[in-house]
């Protein structure tokens, strides 16, 4: 059968290169559903509704910063070591619609902890919407991509191999989905040692989420932790800053114990 040879977009060889500098990582999987109501009650009745992309990379910060084993990396150069960065950097993946072919491309938050929940998703929000040349991660990218092979490989192998340069390529932690498109569970890949990924709300207010780490950096038991920590922050302090912005007119939020 004849086809025909089509050019690789540069959306699309950034994703071919993210893929060859994720392939080494040992990634390990645990998934769990955490128990979301408390968190879903609030954000119903907030005035404006964050996406759950932001209350997950916030609510991750807010564990990362007590915890510096999650913003630790895993470094090669020039030596084996671990490097430890002073906040959490997360690479958030967009979906966009470049030239006319569905892509996803990168969105650098850093230190979401740090910024009011509306912000974070605001600037993922700017991400989804704005055009790339107007995104500063998406014009690095772009860039970055249009370069011949060999220059790539070696900006990649620098940028991933030296501490201070690794949150820029890679981030501490990165957040994928497809629950905005419909179930499903995605088991993603990342050159970061954290990767986080959630389903869609269950009636109940239960959530899958499912956490990739590189087993180089920490083990299954910090994660059996983080988990237990994310529910608690996401129905904790998440919760209480959308219960602080409750629209005009609605009625208060009621918590109930289990």
């Amino acid at each position: 059968m004849r086809g025909r040879f089509c050019k690789v977009s540069r959306p699309r060889q950034f994703v071919i290169d993210l893929m060859r500098a994720s392939h080494r990582v040992p990634f390990i999987t645990m998934k769990r559903k955490l128990d979301l109501s408390p968190l879903a009650a609030a954000r119903a009745v907030a005035a404006a509704r964050p996406g759950w992309t932001a209350i997950f990379a916030k609510a991750f910060c807010l564990v990362a910063r007590d915890a510096p084993i999650l913003r630790t990396l895993f470094i090669k150069w020039p030596w084996a070591h671990f490097y430890e960065l002073p906040q959490s950097v997360g690479m958030i993946a967009v979906a966009r619609c470049l030239d006319g072919e569905q892509c996803v491309l990168m969105q650098k938050v850093s230190a979401a902890d740090e910024i009011p929940l509306a912000e974070v998703d605001a600037q993922i929000c700017h991400a989804r919407t704005a055009p790339i040349a107007e995104v500063p991660a998406f014009r690095r990218m772009m860039r970055l991509t249009s370069l011949p092979w060999p220059i790539r490989q070696l900006a990649w192998a620098f940028g991933l191999n030296m501490g201070r340069q690794h949150a820029n390529y890679a981030g501490s932690y990165g957040i994928t989905s497809v629950a905005a498109f419909g179930p499903g569970e995605l088991y993603a890949l990342s050159p970061g040692p954290y990767l986080l990924s959630y389903g869609q709300l269950d009636a109940d207010g239960g959530m899958e989420v499912i956490v990739r780490w590189d087993h180089r950096v920490t083990d299954a038991a910090m994660i059996v932790k983080l988990f237990d920590q994310l529910e608690a922050a996401l129905n904790g302090a998440i919760a209480a800053e959308l219960r602080a912005c409750r629209a005009p007119g609605a009625a208060p939020v009621r918590v109930v114990a289990n």
